[in-house]
């Protein structure tokens, strides 16, 4: 089975964590067989707060700049840049500068436990 979509056609759906966070499902678990893919949006002056889950996640920034927070370690990520977060690791991120930050995130198809920090 094939899919395409068009991703101006995906509804952003705010997050209720953090500050001017919404998410598009690109590619829901019900539709891709090992993984979802996920569009995060961090609007300028927005902020996901520490958390972390039980399951990696791998990312491509798409746009913008953002402090992110991985373990013990603060890195500026921005346009072009690709993130593994391996399961278990804290994490936040919190925009730079007056763009929104907006990257892809792709994630194995498991259960994922979120624990905020």
């Amino acid at each position: 089975m094939y899919l395409h979509k068009e991703i101006n056609s995906i509804e952003a759906m705010p997050q209720s964590t953090g500050k001017g966070v919404s998410m598009k499902m690109l590619l829901s678990p019900d539709e891709s067989p090992n993984f979802a893919m996920r569009n995060f949006i961090i609007e300028a002056g927005g902020f996901m707060p520490l958390h972390t889950n039980t399951i990696e996640h791998e990312q491509y920034v798409l746009c913008g700049r953002a402090s992110v927070q991985l373990g013990d370690k603060h890195i500026e990520a921005k346009a072009g840049d690709i993130l593994l977060i391996p399961a278990g690791v804290s994490h936040s991120y919190k925009t730079i500068g007056d763009e929104a930050y907006s990257f892809l995130c792709l994630v194995p198809k498991a259960q994922d436990t979120i624990t905020l920090k």
